[in-house]
């Protein structure tokens, strides 16, 4: 998208408009959860949190792929990426996601090979020109990303490649959202719903869930006036009982999705029971390869399936992402972790909500004490 064309999306007359729209619709405590770390950067960015009515509190959930990769599976690309004759790829964000032992980068320091990719397809060229290696991708992410990390296993299959495989990382936002919304903790009462997942998946999935807990979810983009205008569609809705799902950023999604897109995760994954780093696992919120390109499957490959590890029981990431702490809330923020010794995804990834309270100074931040 160009310049030109954001322009309108980040005026801010008109964002003023919805604020005050907002302001006087607002007459009681809500509390609306953006289920994406894009969006939550872009709140904070444009200081969105700090202009709405007092009685409106945001927080925080898992979209962000990097924040909710488990343990065990960071354990698992440690292990690959460890082996000799491997080229491990990934997006530079999962370089520095601590394991229990280290990260990628230790390994790399270690003498493994460990690369910065941009697209899945950059892994299948690197298989291509390495065919003495095995090339394994970190196939991380939300429905955004998983049309592309399943074609890579498409075309490696085309292409006959034997040492391509991928490391499957993908999770989905309809589970999560069952997950939070069906606890006895739970305290969202409205949802901002992510855009660019949307464009791929619809928002069809979502009308089963806005019924079944009698909640607003309002499909929402991540530019200023995206965000407020998804914000007073939610606030319309819970002061008027309501409780549908509606899409504020149709220039991006329709309520069918991306068919195609669709079509090829179908071919090629099929669903499965995931874990979810800080929250634990979650029924049917992750897709794994189907039987038939169980070939390119790493875990199977490498033999890392039985890794199995213990979250740190320092680090309350689990907590912020299901909307019950807020970063701020938690004693190591800004002390013990930050983003130069992260303690958690949350604080690593560029779409954490850690790292976005820590760079847009949500709160004081006090060195930590050197000792003695």
């Amino acid at each position: 998208m160009t310049q030109a064309f954001l322009e309108p999306f980040r005026d801010a007359d008109l964002v003023k408009g919805v604020l005050h729209e907002i302001h006087k619709l607002t007459t009681r405590p809500w509390v609306i959860m953006e289920i994406c770390g894009g969006q939550t950067h872009s709140i904070l960015h444009y200081g969105l949190d700090q202009l709405l009515p007092k009685e409106l509190e945001l927080v925080h959930g898992p979209g962000c792929p990097v924040c909710v990769t488990s343990l065990e599976l960071i354990d698992k690309a440690l292990a690959i990426a460890s082996q000799p004759g491997v080229i491990f790829t990934s997006y530079g964000d999962m370089l520095r996601v601590p394991g229990s032992t280290g990260d990628l980068f230790s390994v790399r320091a270690a003498g493994g090979t460990v690369r910065v990719v941009y697209s899945p397809l950059d892994a299948v060229r690197i298989a291509q020109e390495n065919p003495d290696k095995q090339v394994v991708f970190f196939g991380i992410g939300f429905e955004t990303t998983a049309p592309a990390n399943a074609m890579s296993v498409v075309q490696a299959k085309a292409l006959g490649l034997k040492n391509y495989s991928m490391l499957v990382s993908q999770v989905r936002v309809p589970p999560a959202m069952h997950a939070i919304l069906g606890s006895p903790l739970n305290r969202v009462q409205g949802f901002l719903a992510a855009g660019h997942v949307c464009a791929v998946m619809g928002y069809w999935e979502y009308l089963p869930i806005a019924e079944q807990y009698r909640i607003p979810i309002v499909v929402t983009g991540f530019e200023p006036l995206d965000l407020v205008t998804g914000i007073l569609q939610t606030v319309q809705q819970l002061e008027a009982g309501k409780h549908e799902v509606l899409n504020a950023y149709p220039r991006a999604v329709t309520q069918p999705g991306n068919r195609a897109a669709q079509a090829i995760l179908e071919k090629v994954y099929e669903s499965c029971d995931r874990n979810w780093r800080g929250i634990g696992m979650i029924p049917q919120s992750g897709w794994r390869l189907r039987p038939e390109y169980a070939g390119y499957d790493a875990e199977i490959r490498f033999n890392v399936e039985n890794i199995h590890t213990q979250e740190s029981e320092i680090c309350v990431a689990g907590k912020i992402l299901q909307g019950l702490m807020k970063p701020v809330d938690c004693p190591a923020f800004g002390k013990l972790c930050n983003p130069q010794n992260p303690l958690g995804a949350t604080m690593v990834s560029s779409e954490g909500a850690c790292a976005a309270y820590y760079r847009y100074g949500r709160a004081a931040i006090e060195e930590p004490s050197m000792p003695g």
